[in-house]
């Protein structure tokens, strides 16, 4: 176990998440530029569908989309077992079952060999993709949660940009390597994640939850900027403990127990709607079309906008650097404007983005081709700015305690079961209904403005105790009220002797739970 504390430690966890979600956005990109692939193509010819080549596009579909069934199936996984296994045991063992995918899929001969490695490195990814959020978000402060995922989702898609750099560095490579070498270089990632983990604390949420408070106090001092100069039992330190202690015996008594159907019980916590929320922001993440693009640039640039295989491989890489500079823009922006506006502000773009995409594909011309280009690259703009790192943040922040791992893994599940949908039919879709396919996308995109002006309450600069208050009163507050701040006075009833205030480090957050009652 390591020993850093304060910021160093807030960007060692930060960097071992980002890595482990480079892993994941490294996975997704990957296929994108080996489909069209001379080498890949002579290996697996039942699959090449460009330029009049014969196979199949449900196959071809398959192959890609097979993984998602098995990060969906992952997720699950991660559902049953993840509270049990803990945070960081469940994010090792993801990372060594995917790393044995990978090695099949390197070695694969025949289609079956191939979907078999993908399925198996899907279960892992999916793991990893339930759990590392939590992770993350449970060890973050109030202020500094946004930051961190943002800074976590942007080394995501330096992942995607990276593979397609990989694939159109070794698309000029006349042998197998071309497809093999870009498979096998994610083990690479998964073995730093691996080791990161190893040294990095548990949350100390996770920690309290499975009755082990005194660990998770040392977590919290660690965690602290000025750890230095401060005891493990400093009043900040034992306040922040006996928050997450008081709120995680609410969430207990409204969830009567840490069952399963737990996370579908109504009541005074709202543990259903709250989990129905991060399914939902993960239902528009996907249904959006990002993985559209993502999975099939090179193949929409050849077989829609109609240009050669390796200006398309150059586009792709072109188009994921720009995906990737675009994802840095939350991390300045999300925790000052929020989460509703900059969801709000995705929605619309991506329905323009769309809409005009089906006009310029359908015209065929080659004013229209580049216009259509355009299009692909502002998506992605949009995209990155306001439905990338969100819908990953929202399950951890919306869930309660009681229920944030199962919650957050079931939202998870959504994400691989609809990313499944989406690359399934995107093959079969551009080939039978071609433009068209854009417009179902638009329509999508524009029915997500009202969901989420409605129904997706704002948590910038609350801790996850405080969020918890938005959704415990009479109706469900859409923006923070500060009135609601002052927890004296629930926590005097139940021990009324004496209530301390503790001051914390950043006065927007509005108390942060930190209260030592004596």
């Amino acid at each position: 176990m390591s020993k850093l504390t304060g910021s160093a430690l807030d960007w060692a966890i930060t960097l071992a998440a980002g890595t482990g979600f480079l892993l994941f956005g490294y996975d997704q990109g990957v296929m994108s530029g080996l489909l069209t692939g001379s080498a890949f193509i002579a290996q697996f010819p039942a699959i090449d569908t460009t330029h009049g080549g014969g196979g199949s596009s449900s196959l071809q579909g398959l192959v890609v989309a097979i993984y998602e069934i098995g990060c969906f199936i992952g997720a699950i996984i991660a559902f049953a077992f993840g509270e049990r296994l803990g945070r960081r045991w469940t994010i090792i063992l993801g990372c060594a079952i995917l790393i044995i995918g990978a090695a099949v899929q390197t070695a694969a001969t025949e289609i079956s060999h191939l979907i078999a490695g993908r399925i198996v490195a899907g279960l892992g990814n999916g793991m990893n993709t339930a759990t590392i959020p939590v992770w993350h978000s449970e060890l973050m402060k109030p202020t500094l949660r946004g930051k961190g995922l943002s800074i976590e989702l942007a080394i995501t898609i330096f992942g995607v940009m990276l593979s397609y750099w990989v694939d159109y560095g070794m698309s000029y490579v006349d042998n197998e390597a071309q497809f093999r070498f870009p498979i096998a270089f994610q083990i690479i990632f998964a073995l730093i994640t691996m080791a990161m983990m190893y040294f990095l604390p548990e949350s100390p949420r996770w920690l309290v939850a499975h009755d082990r408070s005194d660990e998770a106090s040392i977590v919290l001092w660690r965690l602290q900027k000025n750890a230095s100069e401060i005891n493990q039992d400093s009043h900040v330190v034992v306040a922040e403990l006996h928050g997450i202690q008081y709120a995680l015996e609410e969430e207990r008594a409204a969830a009567g127990g840490t069952s399963f159907l737990a996370i579908f019980k109504s009541g005074p916590q709202r543990f259903r709607h709250r989990t129905l929320l991060g399914i939902g922001g993960q239902f528009m993440q996907q249904l959006s079309g990002i993985n559209l693009i993502t999975y099939y640039a090179p193949v929409i640039f050849e077989v829609s906008v109609g240009i050669p295989h390796s200006t398309a491989m150059l586009l792709a890489g072109f188009n994921g650097i720009a995906y990737f500079f675009s994802s840095l823009i939350p991390i300045w922006c999300l925790d000052r404007l929020g989460r509703r506006k900059l969801m709000l502000f995705a929605a619309c773009g991506q329905c323009v983005c769309m809409a005009v995409l089906s006009g310029t594909v359908a015209n065929g011309s080659k004013p229209s081709g580049i216009v259509a280009i355009v299009m692909l690259f502002l998506f992605n703009f949009f995209f990155a700015v306001g439905l990338l790192a969100i819908p990953w943040l929202l399950p951890a922040e919306y869930a309660p305690l009681a229920i944030r791992t199962k919650s957050a893994a079931l939202a998870t599940a959504s994400n691989w079961i609809f990313t499944f949908l989406v690359v399934m039919i995107t093959p079969v879709s551009i080939d039978r209904i071609q433009w068209r396919t854009y417009i179902y996308f638009a329509a999508l995109n524009l029915l997500f403005i009202p969901i989420i002006w409605f129904f997706y309450p704002e948590t910038r600069n609350l801790s996850l105790e405080q969020i918890d208050l938005l959704f415990t009163g009479e109706k469900v507050l859409l923006h923070w009220d500060a009135s609601m701040g002052d927890l004296r006075g629930s926590l005097a009833k139940e021990a009324p002797s004496r209530v301390l205030q503790v001051s914390i480090e950043d006065d927007k957050s509005i108390d942060n739970a930190a209260r030592h009652v004596e």
